[in-house]
């Protein structure tokens, strides 16, 4: 009889699992597809009520009509080339910084590592005035200098790549130590191959944030053409309205870099957040 009632103990409890995670999924992704509804709608179907999510007919040239509607072309390089350099010099910096936090020791090392952490809770925008005043001074507005520098590093990815270098043994130091192997050699020929799941999840986190970076830029540009895919879509918006299905075509066409490299590195990814301590 227990046996029996634990089954049924089971059976709800995972109903109850499924059903929570099945709405919790239903939610997310809504938005997503009526985002890519919208896209292919007609200008006449978008506001109507009820919401029609398939469309009379899908208007294909709304793609057509949003990249020819702003140069996309020169806001996708630029998103390229500033979302690239920047993760690139942050996954370099943070090699170094998370090494040295979790496999080195020197004086000050944990008020040093706490006082890094301590800078994670400044909001962003208490940043954005002093920031600007120094790019201002140093002449670097509407210049690839202000949009990549200032983001060549991270706390949040030094942390991260901490955790992960944590997981891995010291005794391997202490083997390359006896086989004449120096910090930098050990460094990059060990570390760096056996923590690729955290670089990739450190290197993904940035290259996100940089393509989606919106206010940063906007602040630091005036040139068309320093400007990026997120500042690009603000193109569609106008004192007399949105143009909605436009919009939406441009969002998904913005989309799809982040969409396809994380399914390229998804299981790096989920490998980096695990191993570091991150669920």
């Amino acid at each position: 009889m227990q046996g029996y009632s634990y089954v049924i103990q089971r059976r709800v409890y995972l109903f109850t699992t499924y059903f929570l995670l099945l709405l919790g999924a239903t939610v997310m992704i809504l938005p997503f597809l009526w985002m890519i509804s919208t896209a292919v709608k007609p200008a006449n179907e978008v506001l109507i009520m009820p919401p029609k999510w398939i469309p009379s007919h899908f208007e294909w040239s709304n793609f057509v009509k949003a990249w020819n509607a702003a140069p996309f072309g020169r806001y996708f390089l630029n998103s390229f080339f500033i979302a690239i350099a920047t993760t690139v010099s942050e996954v370099v910096t943070t090699i170094f910084a998370a090494y040295a936090f979790a496999k080195m020791d020197f004086f000050g090392k944990k008020p040093l590592f706490l006082a890094f952490l301590g800078t994670m809770m400044i909001p962003g925008e208490m940043l954005l005035v002093p920031n600007f005043i120094l790019m201002t001074r140093l002449h670097w507005i509407d210049t690839y200098y202000a949009l990549i520098i200032p983001w060549i590093t991270s706390v949040f990815g030094i942390f991260l790549l901490r955790q992960f270098f944590m997981t891995i043994p010291d005794d391997l130091w202490d083997a390359a130590r006896i086989d004449g192997c120096g910090r930098l050699r050990f460094l990059w020929r060990i570390m760096v191959p056996l923590s690729r799941p955290g670089i990739t999840s450190v290197a993904l986190f940035k290259f996100i944030g940089s393509w989606n970076a919106f206010l940063w830029v906007l602040i630091m540009t005036n040139n068309p053409n320093m400007r990026t895919v997120p500042v690009g879509l603000s193109f569609f918006r106008s004192d007399v309205g949105t143009d909605y299905e436009l919009l939406m075509s441009a969002s998904f066409m913005a989309m799809l870099p982040i969409l396809i490299l994380f399914f390229v590195a998804q299981k790096q990814f989920i490998q980096g957040i695990a191993r570091s301590g991150l669920k």
